[in-house]
């Protein structure tokens, strides 16, 4: 039994933030039903696939969920919406404020009739302010949190991660704000509006470290935490490939310098402490470099495990699927579908020892019938709804 059995989501979002979210309430249990319009999620189509609309984009991140077509520009669609929200737990969406009275999804009418509910709005921004409303993507909000400009203090321009992070994180806040609401609800009896938006998610996820002196009123400091500003924060360079070191404590830099032969500047006053080393970054790490390019990776990983200092090899993408420790803990997954296997990485937790399993996500409108019989539909009801969004995609 997984910690979410029991639960049932309605995701009625699209492209990463949303469907991540949604994800992780599948495979931690819960009964999530992936909600599309009749020409589906966009990322059906977006990378290589063993069959149509089921590209890689899509299979990375609606897994495990079951799939539901509703045309909700149609008083049956909306109707039909509706009643499948009389039994299920959370409503998330990702789309935007404005469009969701025309879609029967006012949040304050849709309380009003389901008081249970955590109504869960993924945005692009807090409905607030003066960005409310405005389109959001993962690349609009890093170009706008932060991380392009952090990118470029660090590389010398602008540039986005080379990863959606800010879909990702953002998602990973939405599924702990829709929880909390959940937990709420067991003390209420009543479910409520949950407002996650990504600009101000990953506005707070960059300051975790970078507001760094403005905490203080006036500022003790400027902007940015100095170590992972640091130039030379980067896998160093050894006489055969590289090596990721973080020494931070004072018993790691001891160990560094004693095993590389550099005992002597254990002396210098400016690396005698993590305060006086914070405003020597790149000093400290800049002398580790010419240090450590001296010797083979092998060589350096042997000297720092024995010394106790943290580190290791960059284990390049390509080698992930073939790691020695993943392999062991049986991380990878592959799932049988009709149209050929299917491989995944797992769930990263486990639960009393065990990885909950996966399973590959919907073809789209494949569980309608099902989802809508479990909902009360009689089959005369579902006949016609199913009818009559067929015609509409004909015409």
């Amino acid at each position: 039994m997984l910690p979410l059995a029991g639960l049932k989501v309605i995701d009625l979002s699209s492209v990463v933030f949303g469907p991540y979210c949604a994800q992780w309430f599948a495979d931690l249990g819960a009964d999530v039903i992936k909600l599309e319009a009749p020409e589906g999620d966009s990322t059906r189509q977006t990378g290589p696939g063993l069959e149509p609309g089921m590209s890689a984009l899509f299979l990375g991140c609606n897994r495990g969920k079951r799939g539901l077509v509703l045309d909700l520009k149609t008083a049956e669609g909306q109707a039909a919406l509706d009643r499948l929200l009389a039994t299920a737990d959370v409503l998330l969406h990702s789309i935007r404020p404005q469009k969701l009275a025309s879609l029967g999804l006012d949040p304050e009418a849709l309380l009003a009739r389901h008081p249970h509910l955590v109504y869960a709005g993924l945005h692009g921004f807090g409905e607030a302010g003066p960005y409310g409303g405005l389109p959001a993507y993962d690349d609009v909000i890093q170009g706008m949190s932060g991380v392009a400009d952090l990118m470029a203090k660090s590389t010398g321009s602008p540039r986005y991660m080379p990863t959606i992070i800010a879909d990702k994180v953002s998602g990973l806040t939405a599924g702990i704000a829709i929880l909390a609401a959940i937990i709420r609800r067991q003390t209420t009896g009543k479910g409520g509006f949950v407002e996650i938006p990504m600009f101000e998610t990953m506005v707070a996820f960059n300051f975790v470290e970078h507001f760094y002196g403005h905490h203080f009123t006036p500022p003790l400091g400027p902007l940015g935490y100095p170590r992972v500003m640091a130039p030379w924060r980067r896998p160093l360079a050894t006489a055969d490939g590289h090596v990721c070191m973080m020494a931070y404590t004072d018993a790691h830099w001891r160990g560094f310098f004693t095993v590389a032969g550099a005992a002597e500047h254990l002396e210098d006053p400016r690396f005698a402490s993590i305060a006086t080393r914070t405003e020597n970054i790149d000093a400290i790490y800049g002398l580790a470099a010419a240090l450590i390019a001296t010797r083979t990776t092998a060589e350096w990983i042997a000297l720092l495990e024995g010394a106790q200092v943290p580190c290791a090899r960059v284990i390049p993408l390509a080698g992930l699927e073939s790691d020695a420790h993943l392999t062991a803990t049986d991380f990878f997954q592959t799932v049988a579908t009709p149209a050929g296997p299917l491989r995944y990485p797992g769930v990263p937790v486990l639960f009393d020892g065990v990885r909950p399993p996966v399973s590959p996500p919907p073809h789209l409108g494949e569980h309608s019938r099902a989802v809508l019989a479990e909902a009360g539909f009689s089959d005369h009801d579902i006949a016609a709804l199913l009818a009559s969004r067929a015609a509409r995609a004909g015409a």
